[in-house]
């Protein structure tokens, strides 16, 4: 495999994270109003981050990554351009306190996606080595 291939099997994965992402803050902030429940963005995110890895183990991170990143920054944006929000208090510190919250949701997403990967692959299985002679 070359290093444009490589490039751009990345950046097929980057759109595809930044997609799923954009979904997720469309449906936060404009499905029923921006009155959804938060459980449901939690398991959009948990679903986004685990089909990312599931589907393409570590490789997946950058996929899992860019999904997570959208949530908080959606928030941020409209934070700094003074525009409304359904987050409540709409402060920097409540931002940063769902960046933390979405981060730890993406990361237990993205490990139940390199178990399912690893089992169906097969990947967790290592042959023994053979002890030093």
């Amino acid at each position: 495999m070359n290093s444009a291939q490589g490039w751009s099997k990345w950046l097929v994965r980057l759109g595809i994270g930044l997609g799923a992402g954009a979904v997720i803050v469309v449906v936060d902030d404009f499905a029923f109003q921006g009155e959804v429940s938060p459980i449901v963005i939690v398991v959009m995110l948990l679903f986004a981050t685990g089909a990312a890895t599931s589907c393409w183990g570590r490789r997946g991170w950058i996929t899992a990554a860019a999904a997570w990143i959208c949530v908080p920054l959606a928030h941020l944006v409209k934070r700094a351009l003074g525009l409304p929000d359904t987050l409540q208090p709409n402060t920097y510190t409540s931002i940063l306190m769902l960046a933390g919250f979405t981060l730890v949701v993406a990361a237990l997403g993205t490990g139940a996606g390199m178990l399912i990967h690893r089992r169906a692959t097969g990947s967790a299985t290592r042959k023994p080595r053979s002890p030093a002679p």
